[in-house]
């Protein structure tokens, strides 16, 4: 069974800015079935994409099958199946030896950059780089899956 164990943070967009970051990739995804329980996704990268299924989260765990498929196959069911999508930009970090993934979300969700860690096991220590915040591993607000209806641009004192 796949698995992802993944903790998630705000970043400090004032120290991010300043960071020496990686080249950014920009990732168009959306979702064909997107319920608490389950969701399949496509994401489609300018040279990959992948169809990810994954279940419901409890709370930094959950199972993940992620699969590549052709480019142009994730083109046409972005433009085809999808009403809503994500656009962010994504940097991949090195630090401490662990890869991040922080992405810059664009459209509607713009203003919001969240840092994501993989990890082995759910109480493995990790280093954070200073442009770390707040910690919402548990806060679905932040899953792309919740952000697609329910944008940045909408959240109130936030």
């Amino acid at each position: 069974m796949g698995k992802e164990i993944e903790r998630k943070f705000l970043v400090d967009k004032d120290k991010w800015a300043q960071f020496s970051k990686p080249a950014g990739q920009h990732y168009r995804q959306a979702y064909l079935i997107n319920e608490i329980e389950k969701t399949v996704r496509v994401r489609l990268t300018p040279d990959t994409a992948f169809l990810t299924i994954k279940s419901s989260t409890d709370y930094i765990s959950r199972a993940e099958y992620e699969y590549e498929i052709p480019v142009a196959d994730a083109k046409e069911i972005l433009d085809r199946f999808c009403k809503k999508e994500i656009s962010k930009n994504r940097y991949k970090p090195v630090i401490g030896g662990k890869e991040w993934d922080v992405d810059e979300f664009l459209g509607d969700n713009e203003g919001l950059i969240v840092a994501e860690i993989e990890l082995e096991f759910e109480s493995q220590e990790f280093e954070k780089p200073d442009w770390i915040g707040k910690e919402v591993s548990g806060d679905e607000r932040y899953y792309n899956a919740y952000l697609i209806d329910h944008p940045y641009k909408t959240w109130k004192n936030d």
